[in-house]
């Protein structure tokens, strides 16, 4: 690109850009800030923009449409409330490791620091939640920061970045550089390759374990299919039981044999049983939250841990391990493969015999056990039938967050990555249904189904005109409980069953609500009617939503009470009101 040919406007430069680092959705809202961007979009057909009604559902879209698919996802707001509105996404997809790229307009730079209509401080509003953020001050620079913003969300642990750009920096001609003839940063060099002495002191630990466990996350998730792929080698070569944090499913098959379930505070009694008393405990591409540990000093307290993370600040953060090694998950993984079958001479199965035992006993406890009913759907049951009607299909699933959230993690089985979309570290209500629009533009032909619930999907409902306009067949299953079901369980069991504020009054009719956008309503109120329900919303090419009525006070188990180590977990046929009191103390009684 010579002469004439890199000389264009800084909106022209934007669309370039975009293009050149393989941008094919723009999930977006227009203001005055940006609108020299938009009529270079308008005069383009490389890249679809997917018009949304509020700049939160832009920024879950496109979190929706890069967990689905592996690639970078794309906003572009406007300044000022335009910026605001996408600060939710940006940190949820911060938290949860989520390569996003935000374009925001900015007030002209002269204007910059007057209290300009529609201004705000965009870079210092975001730098808290993004990776790095940019306030572009000469469009030469522009093409530049826009490449390099697409590398730092992508590599390393994967992140948000926000670009922001002055309305007079957009009008203004410069000169545009191509990805190849830019120069990355050298202050950002995230190390991909483990330290191999810590990779052979870890295979060492392996192979001496009795009471092994792997423990993965949604690194592995991010680190692609064959990381992926090297955890099932792993597994396989080593036959050690598996667990996954909420971010990790589908990692390794839910249908395979060393599967334990999800672990954490609603997690499998086997998974966190198995975690309490393992002596070896190795972590690949988790983070040691706090809904993972239970009490930190409490957490697997006899073990030897080692820790697989390609951030190396999260190593020894919550939780100090005996074997830390910075690396790309995927790297790592390959040379332990690779370790383990140069070993001189293999573990034998007796050597894990007494502990496979005992996982075996912990799997017959059937933590997910549940009271069914004739009469009225119980939301454990919905979820365990809309699982069986489409796991046979190409379906994907998003969700809110809440109960039903927890419920999805715990019924609905996960064979491979990149099929499950939900707001684990921010745990943001509104998440679920532009988080499947993105994920429904990303796959036009596949199931896409955002698991709701009443209160939950309310947050960002106007996002169905959008999957109206731009024909996007999302299915909204709704558990409607007229609860906000998580808070009422946690001021049931810790708040002496003071409901404030968590029952849901004056709902709307979702059926007419539905109809009223355009969609498809669909309601059912009996556990009878439920198949021939499902398959009619499986059916509709026309976004859905389905009012399953559920039983209102269902609660969800097991369920590890706050400030208590894993072996304390609550079981349903345990859980009574008196039992959750008694096992909690008058700190944790505080925490939710």
């Amino acid at each position: 690109m010579t002469g004439k040919d890199n000389q264009m406007t800084g909106a022209e430069i934007v669309l370039r850009a975009l293009k050149d680092n393989g941008v094919e959705h723009i999930f977006g809202y227009p203001g005055g800030a940006v609108l020299p961007i938009y009529d270079e979009i308008f005069q383009q057909d490389d890249i679809q923009h997917i018009l949304v009604r509020h700049e939160q559902g832009a920024g879950h879209a496109a979190e929706g449409y890069a967990r689905s698919t592996g690639k970078v996802g794309v906003l572009l707001v406007t300044s000022g409330p335009g910026a605001t509105n996408a600060v939710t996404p940006l940190q949820d997809a911060l938290m949860d490791s989520v390569p996003l790229v935000c374009i925001s307009g900015q007030v002209p730079t002269a204007l910059i620091g007057s209290d300009a209509f529609q201004e705000c401080d965009t870079v210092g509003i975001t730098r808290p939640c993004t990776k790095h953020n940019w306030l572009v001050k000469d469009v030469n620079q522009l093409a530049g920061i826009i490449h390099e913003a697409f590398r730092i969300a992508q590599s390393g642990r994967p992140g948000p970045v926000l670009v922001d750009v002055p309305k007079d920096i957009q009008f203004a001609t410069g000169t545009y550089t191509p990805p190849e003839a830019h120069k990355p940063a050298s202050s950002y060099q995230p190390k991909l390759q483990g330290d191999q002495r810590a990779i052979h002191a870890a295979v060492e630990l392996m192979a001496n374990a009795r009471r092994p466990i792997i423990y993965s996350g949604g690194g592995v998730v991010n680190s692609g299919p064959e990381a992926t792929k090297l955890l099932r080698e792993l597994v396989g070569l080593t036959d050690f039981p598996i667990t996954s944090t909420l971010m990790g499913l589908g990692c390794y098959p839910a249908s395979g044999k060393n599967w334990l379930g999800m672990l954490g505070m609603h997690g499998s009694y086997e998974a966190n049983m198995a975690m309490h008393d393992c002596d070896v405990m190795v972590c690949v591409g988790a983070r040691f939250d706090d809904r993972i540990t239970g009490r930190l000093n409490a957490f697997s307290p006899n073990s030897k841990k080692i820790h697989i993370d390609i951030d190396p600040s999260s190593i020894n953060k919550n939780v100090r391990v005996d074997v830390p090694i910075t690396g790309d998950v995927g790297s790592v993984l390959e040379d332990m493969v690779r370790a383990w079958r140069a070993l001189p001479k293999k573990p034998e199965a007796a050597q894990t015999g007494e502990w496979k035992e005992s996982i075996t006993k912990w799997r017959a406890r059937n933590s997910f056990a549940y009271t069914p009913s004739r009469d009225v759907i119980m939301p454990q049951y919905a979820l365990q039938r809309l699982y069986e009607l489409t796991k046979h299909r190409d379906t994907y699933i998003t969700t809110e967050v809440g109960q039903h959230q927890m419920w999805a993690a715990q019924y609905i089985g996960f064979e491979q990555p990149n099929r499950w979309m939900t707001s684990g570290g921010l745990g943001t209500m509104g998440y679920g249904l532009p988080a499947a629009i993105g994920v429904q533009v990303a796959h036009r032909d596949a199931l896409v189904i955002d698991v709701a619930g009443d209160a939950s999907i309310q947050m960002c409902i106007q996002e169905m005109s959008c999957a109206i306009q731009h024909e996007l067949p999302v299915k909204v299953f709704i558990l409607n409980n007229q609860y906000m079901g998580m808070v009422r369980q946690w001021q049931q069991l810790l708040h002496g069953n003071r409901l404030s504020n968590s029952y849901t009054e004056a709902m709307p009719d979702f059926v007419k609500l539905a109809e009223a956008y355009g969609a498809v309503g669909l309601r059912c109120e009996k556990p009878d009617e439920l198949d021939d329900k499902i398959n009619e919303m499986i059916s509709v090419n026309k976004p859905v939503i389905f009012d399953c009525r559920v039983a209102n006070l269902a609660n969800c188990f097991p369920m590890i009470p706050s400030g208590k180590a894993h072996n304390e977990m609550l079981l349903p046929d345990e859980a009574t009101d008196e039992a959750v009191a008694n096992a909690i103390d008058a700190k944790g009684r505080q925490l939710v």
